[in-house]
């Protein structure tokens, strides 16, 4: 995502604009380049966009439908949503200064904009909230996960920041709620290493050279169920949920793991929230030298209900 004080459009809504490249090719006109690039949207639509001046050149200045069109460069446009499903649960801010922001996110609620969700986002509700238009995650974590997400707010310091999850220099902890199984030794490493899946959403583990490795504690246990305390060394896509599932502890809700319950575009069970939380962050901050700590203030479902 190109970072927003270089767009020729400004925010809107807490979404910044998406940017397209301008290639050499057959067209006429600005609606005929982007009728044929986003077959998709209806042409009827990019004459509605383009006639309101809602596609700017690299200027800021409006690309109007029937100019012609003009190769190399980019555009920027807002993206639009025909029916964006609601979120009806919100983030709270648990801590702001001049560097990071860490934001306490629910479940069901995507970090960034991308597929049926644009402006129900944890980023889009934060910069329209904040009105820091500079603000961007550091990390992600699954919608269907709550918890802890760090977002930095100065472009010049968020490489140091993102450096410290690329280097593994982030203590991270997660708790999840799922079946007691009997004769399992905790604590235990799990190691395997994760691949793309089918359906393509998921996550498998294969033959290989381990690339996903979890910490895995039980808390307590009630009428059949755990509290468990994963703490990931690596940062998989799914890797939590997959490791559960492959010791025979899936996650309470799931509904990737063991089986695939409800696709990625089907509507959400909002009573049976994945039970899965991104507890706490700790690490040495790379720009101040302080020690960071922080902590969720959210809590899964008590145990056994």
């Amino acid at each position: 995502m190109p970072d927003p004080s270089a767009l020729a459009l400004p925010l809107r809504g807490g979404v910044a604009a998406s940017v397209v490249g301008l290639p050499a090719g057959p067209w006429a006109t600005w609606l005929d380049f982007f009728a044929a690039r986003f077959p998709h949207v209806p042409r009827a639509e990019w004459q509605a966009r383009l006639s309101a001046g809602e596609v700017c050149d690299a200027q800021g200045l409006p690309l109007p439908p029937d100019a012609a069109y003009r190769a190399h460069g980019r555009a920027w446009y807002y993206r639009s949503l025909p029916a964006e499903p609601s979120v009806p649960f919100e983030a709270t801010i648990l801590y702001c200064d001049a560097h990071l922001l860490v934001a306490d996110k629910p479940h069901f609620l995507a970090v960034t904009p991308g597929g049926r969700h644009l402006h129900e986002t944890l980023l889009a509700r934060l910069r329209r909230d904040t009105g820091l238009a500079d603000l961007q995650p550091l990390h992600r974590i699954d919608r269907e996960t709550a918890g802890l997400v760090l977002f930095s707010l100065r472009p010049a310091e968020r490489g140091a920041y993102q450096a410290l999850f690329r280097e593994r220099r982030v203590h991270k902890t997660y708790e999840a709620i799922a079946p007691v199984r009997d004769g399992l030794a905790l604590p235990l490493l799990r190691e395997s290493r994760l691949v793309t899946g089918t359906p393509f959403f998921r996550q498998r583990e294969a033959e290989g050279t381990p690339n996903a490795r979890t910490h895995i504690a039980l808390l307590e246990q009630a009428s059949g169920w755990g509290r468990y305390l994963l703490e990931p060394v690596t940062g998989q896509r799914h890797q939590l949920r997959v490791h559960m599932a492959a010791l025979g502890l899936p996650i309470r809700h799931d509904a990737f793991y063991p089986e695939v319950l409800r696709g990625p575009d089907e509507a959400d069970d909002l009573a049976r929230p994945l039970q899965l939380l991104a507890r706490s962050l700790a690490f040495e901050d790379p720009v101040t030298g302080g020690l960071r700590r922080f902590e969720s203030q959210r809590n899964l479902q008590v145990l056994g209900r």
